[in-house]
């Protein structure tokens, strides 16, 4: 089946720059940053990522700190719609939301801000560059169901081979803009 986002994947087969060895040895870093910097490349990904939010019914889009911020204010704002920034902890001023999340070699946290955003009811999605292991974004899904949202689904750029996030994210709805089936 062809990828319904091959304009998004084929600015990423030409744009991403690939480093060896980073942020260890053995592991290969892809580099979005040529891909935001190039205006063509740039817009394919957030027509591809807008796209599929919109297929997945999100009335509002969640952003992960910090490539998320980026790409999912571009998506918010194609589609006339709000952006939730979930930052990690520590970044907002309390009062806030918080949920503790499994990393693979640790745990972390992220927030959202208690009062001034309503979210009860939303069908967020939520938007990232990378699905790698998948707890940043499944801690995500937990902490917005906890204020009351719903999450439409997992929109990301890329997704690192090999590893759980997939399988962590538990069949929620997932699109990869770079996947080729």
């Amino acid at each position: 089946m062809a990828n319904k986002y091959a304009s998004a994947a084929e600015a990423l087969k030409d744009k991403v720059r690939m480093v060896p060895d980073f942020p260890e040895e053995g592991v290969i870093f892809e580099d979005l940053t040529p891909v935001l910097a190039d205006p063509d490349a740039f817009q394919a990904v957030v027509d591809g990522l807008a796209d599929a939010c919109e297929e997945l019914g999100a009335d509002m889009i969640g952003g992960l700190d910090a490539r998320g911020f980026l790409l999912g204010s571009a998506v918010a704002y194609k589609m006339g719609l709000g952006i939730l920034a979930i930052r990690k902890k520590g970044k907002l001023p309390p009062p806030v939301i918080s949920q503790e999340y499994e990393l693979e070699y640790g745990k972390a946290a992220l927030e959202i801000p208690e009062d001034g955003v309503d979210i009860r009811g939303k069908r967020i999605a939520l938007v990232d560059d990378v699905l790698a292991t998948g707890g940043t974004l499944y801690g995500a899904k937990q902490l917005l169901e906890s204020a009351g949202a719903e999450v439409a689904g997992n929109v990301v750029v890329l997704e690192v081979e090999g590893l759980t996030g997939r399988e962590r994210l538990n069949g929620a709805p997932l699109v990869v803009l770079n996947a080729t089936d």
